[in-house]
């Protein structure tokens, strides 16, 4: 997910008979219609970067409508089934309808993987980082690598309108992006192993100097993904540019899964062991031949694709069955100054005022979950390559969910699905910290593994958190489709999207921080653990390492996880209470005074 600046058209009035629309989705499809901007990249995908659990994009496919060729149009024109060759077979008919596009399809596959594999290593860091005993004081440093991609909006306009003719648009950035993310790869793999430090605790993390590392690289994932957003949307013909949101949610969860959890597993001395006939203390793999590996992979195919693929606009035909103005409901193309000057009115607008606010704090009532759940579960034992391979199980969710709850969010009132879901999510995070005080009895005796029902009741909860995050999501996202001026749809999309994702990434940061100050551990004599061996307070990391030294034990007496779990419920509930109807009322407030271009 993904948000871009965008030059497609956007037709947001969604219509009430859902089910009509989506019966008559892949008749669409061959006809002249236009697509929506959520259709094609509405949001980079969330990738829970707070170490929750699992690492999965958040997909969403969006819907389509005919767009209308006058105001006087109240009505769309009937839909004709076409007739279906029965002498082909599906695979001569997909051939037919793709011909022409197959490389293009290919390529932004590609890309997008290209683009989700350091996406995927920077959410596999605090999981490594975690084996290294760093605290959640540490991981709060590392989680401002993860700001770039929610703070795009801010060069979005530079990089749409800024380039060199010669190399193309799109490529101008592209490209360079590309190789600097190769050579910093390269570079990165010669000392990556010293900055992370080692899981027998020689020498630790240098934290500090790894978030400088990882924030321009994600700064440039963020940047190329700007670029192939811009150039999904061109590189296809018309009539199959609909694909280009296929292509950015499988490209991208394949570049994830392999960023994350493929190197996770094998990075596991414990999955490596399974096929070993003697046991070693290391992976497969390790971070620095990771990294050098898909260093090597980005120089040569960005090479490849420089020289080899040329940069045409095979959407040229839009232009010539468009009206000279560019139609009622067409995008307009603006300028780098004409677009900050248009993100300003948007924030100046009345209503905007309430969605800031709701969009920056509704989410701090789950910081505590989403950005310490997963370490906890970690530091009880439970292996980090089988947390990330959770995210398996939720993809299907992902995938359904929509479609289950698209004929509520489409109608005029689509944030009662926000409102329904919000105490549900509050009420499994409780759940989750119950689950975890209750995670070390799951621990088979004097093994360091746990019953198969440990595993299960997890995966089932994390089946229960989607639920209620995706019906957040794609409501929140049906929501900004419907407010959004159609004239400037790409870029009021990605405003909203912008301020949706920093109001996720700073409670986050937040709580990690302020956790340890509420966490008491106990230095016990020799590893006793009674009230009356213990020696002096351990709560810091300097203090815990001379306990162990000394031959003692360093022990969890209160975790500051809880705390943080009960503070963030505390604000969820109040956060409900008190804006629960001003959410109601700006969902009646008319469209038109969400605009901000005058036709």
């Amino acid at each position: 997910s993904v948000v871009a600046h965008r030059h497609v058209s956007l037709d947001l009035e969604l219509s009430e008979e859902y089910a009509t629309v989506m019966a008559n989705e892949v008749r669409r499809r061959n006809r002249d219609e236009l697509r929506v901007g959520e259709d094609v990249m509405a949001r980079e995908p969330d990738f829970d970067f707070g170490a929750s659990g699992p690492h999965a994009p958040i997909l969403y496919t969006g819907i389509r409508r005919k767009r209308r060729t006058s105001k006087s149009d109240e009505e769309e024109e009937p839909l004709v089934e076409e007739p279906i060759d029965p002498s082909k077979s599906w695979w001569q008919r997909t051939r037919e309808n793709l011909d022409g596009d197959f490389t293009s399809i290919a390529l932004l596959l590609f890309l997008y993987m290209l683009q989700g594999v350091p996406l995927g290593l920077i959410a596999a860091i605090p999981l490594v980082l975690q084996d290294r005993g760093v605290t959640l004081g540490q991981q709060a440093v590392f989680s401002f690598a993860y700001w770039p991609f929610s703070l795009k909006l801010l060069w979005a306009p530079i990089v749409d309108s800024l380039y060199w003719r010669a190399m193309g648009r799109r490529k101008s950035w592209m490209v360079p992006c590309q190789y600097l993310i190769g050579i910093f790869m390269l570079v990165l793999s010669y000392k990556v192993n010293a900055i992370i430090g080692d899981a027998q605790g020689d020498h630790g993390p240098d934290v500090v100097f790894l978030m400088m590392v990882f924030l321009p690289l994600n700064f440039l994932a963020a940047t190329q993904d700007i670029a192939v957003d811009g150039w999904a949307l061109t590189i296809l013909s018309r009539k199959n540019v609909g694909y280009a949101s296929t292509c950015n949610a499988v490209g991208q969860t394949a570049g994830v899964f392999l960023g994350n959890v493929v190197f996770l597993t094998l990075e596991s001395k414990d999955f490596a062991n399974k096929f070993r006939s003697v046991p070693q203390d290391t992976g497969f793999v390790d971070l620095a031949g990771f990294v050098f590996f898909w260093g090597c992979v980005f120089i040569v195919s960005t090479t490849l694709v420089w020289i080899f693929k040329k940069e045409v606009d095979n959407s040229v035909e839009n232009k010539n069955s468009e009206d000279s103005d560019g139609g009622d409901y067409g995008e307009l193309e603006l300028g780098i100054v004409e677009t900050y000057s248009v993100l300003w009115k948007i924030l100046k607008l009345k209503p905007m005022i309430w969605m800031i606010v709701i969009y920056l704090t509704g989410k701090f009532a789950f910081a505590a979950t989403d950005g310490i759940t997963g370490f906890r579960l970690i530091g009880m034992g439970m292996p980090k390559d089988t947390l990330a391979s959770f995210g398996l199980f939720l993809t299907p969710l992902q995938i359904l969910l929509p479609w289950m709850i698209g004929k509520w969010t489409a109608g005029p009132r689509p944030l009662n699905i926000f409102l329904w879901a919000y105490p549900y999510r509050i009420l499994v995070g409780l759940v989750f910290a119950a689950l975890v005080y209750f995670t070390p009895g799951l621990k088979i005796p004097d093994t360091k593994d746990f019953y198969i029902s440990f595993y299960l009741i997890w995966v089932a909860a994390y089946m229960f958190h989607q639920v209620a995050t995706y019906c957040m999501f794609v409501s929140t996202m049906a929501f900004n489709a419907q407010i959004s001026d159609p004239r400037i749809g790409g870029t009021y999309m990605t405003l909203l999207n912008t301020i949706s994702n920093l109001g996720g990434n700073w409670p986050v940061t937040l709580i990690l921080s302020i956790t340890d100050l509420f966490t008491w551990k106990n230095c016990h004599l020799g590893g006793t653990n009674t009230t009356e061996t213990v020696l002096y307070s351990c709560s810091t990391k300097a203090i815990a390492e001379q306990c162990t030294t000394e031959g003692n034990t360093c022990d969890l007496y209160i975790d500051g996880y809880y705390f943080g779990v009960g503070l963030c419920t505390i604000v969820g509930l109040i956060w409900y209470k008190l804006l629960f109807s001003k959410i109601k009322y700006i969902q009646k407030i008319p469209r038109k005074e969400w605009h901000v271009i005058n036709k």
